[in-house]
C-alpha cells in the first residue's frame, strides 16, 4: 500500500535567510552554516521567516553545485513543505494508487504531456472507456487566518495554463485544477486576488466554463524512517469578493 511519498533523510537547522530566490542559509544544529538550494521559486510569502525551523537534505551527487536542499519549515507550529517537486510526484502516486476520489478510474497516467504547441500539463489520465482527464498541479504554501491562497505572486504561466484547461474543456476533455496546499493549518482555499487579480478572475470564469477544481492539502510524518508526506483533507472553495 502507498504510504506517501518519502523525503530523503533530513538534517535539522534553522533558517538564516532566504535570498537571491534559489538560495537558504541555515544553521546546523552543531552550529555549522551551510547554504541550501531553495528549490521555490516564488515569492514564499509567510514560509521564509529568519529564525525558524528548516529541514535539509544531503545530496552525494558530485557535479552538484549545493550539496543541500531545503526541504521544510516550521513556522508558528505548522510544518511546511518547500519542495515544489513534491506536489507532482505526490498527487501523481496517489492517483496511481486511487487515493483521490475524483480521480479514480483511469488506467494510465502520464506525466508532463503536450497539450498544444507551448504548452505541458503535468498529468494526463487515460482509460479505454473514458476520455482522457488532463490535471494542472499546483503548490500553495501561503495560508492566512486559515485561508490557503494562491498564487503568491504574478503569474503569467498560471494564467496561461488556466486557458489551455478551458481549451481542453470546451473539447470535450475532463479538465482539472489541483491545488496542492503543502502545509498543515489551512481550512479552506480561495484565490489570492489581491495579488494576482488576472489570475483570480481566469480561475473563476474557468470554473463556470467546466474546469474542475481539487483542492487538499498534505499530513506530515515525520518520526517514521524515512520520513513521509501524504495527502490529507479536501479544503472548501472559497470564491473572492
Amino acid at each position: 500500500m502507498y504510504k506517501g511519498y518519502e523525503l530523503p533523510p533530513l538534517i535539522k537547522g534553522k533558517l538564516l535567510k532566504r535570498y537571491k530566490r534559489f538560495l537558504a542559509d541555515i544553521e546546523l544544529e552543531n552550529g555549522e552554516m551551510v547554504t541550501a538550494h531553495c528549490p521555490n521559486s516564488g515569492s514564499m510569502k509567510g514560509c521564509a521567516r529568519p529564525g525558524s525551523e528548516a529541514w535539509i537534505s544531503q545530496s552525494t551527487n558530485p557535479k552538484r553545485k549545493l550539496k543541500y536542499t531545503w526541504e521544510l519549515t516550521r513556522v508558528d507550529g505548522t510544518f511546511i513543505g518547500i519542495n515544489t517537486l513534491v506536489p507532482n510526484r505526490l498527487v501523481k502516486a496517489s492517483v496511481e494508487n486511487n487515493l483521490v476520489p475524483e480521480l479514480s478510474g483511469y488506467s494510465r497516467v502520464t506525466s508532463e504531456v503536450k497539450t498544444s504547441e507551448h504548452t505541458r500539463l503535468d498529468l494526463m489520465l487515460e482509460d479505454d472507456n473514458k476520455k482522457p482527464c488532463f490535471v494542472e498541479i499546483k503548490n500553495c504554501t501561503l495560508v492566512e487566518n486559515g485561508l490557503a491562497r494562491f498564487p503568491d505572486a504574478v503569474t503569467k504561466r498560471g494564467q496561461k495554463h488556466i486557458q489551455e484547461l478551458v481549451g481542453l474543456a470546451a473539447g470535450g476533455h475532463r479538465a482539472v485544477l489541483f491545488f496542492l496546499v503543502q502545509r498543515t493549518d489551512a481550512d479552506t482555499f480561495t484565490p489570492a486576488a489581491d495579488i494576482d487579480p488576472e489570475y483570480a478572475e481566469k480561475l473563476m470564469q474557468a470554473r463556470l466554463k467546466g474546469v474542475e477544481i481539487i483542492v487538499r492539502d498534505v499530513v506530515f510524518n515525520l518520526d517514521v524512517d524515512p520520513a513521509l508526506i501524504r495527502l490529507d483533507r479536501s479544503l472548501n472553495f472559497f470564491e473572492p469578493d
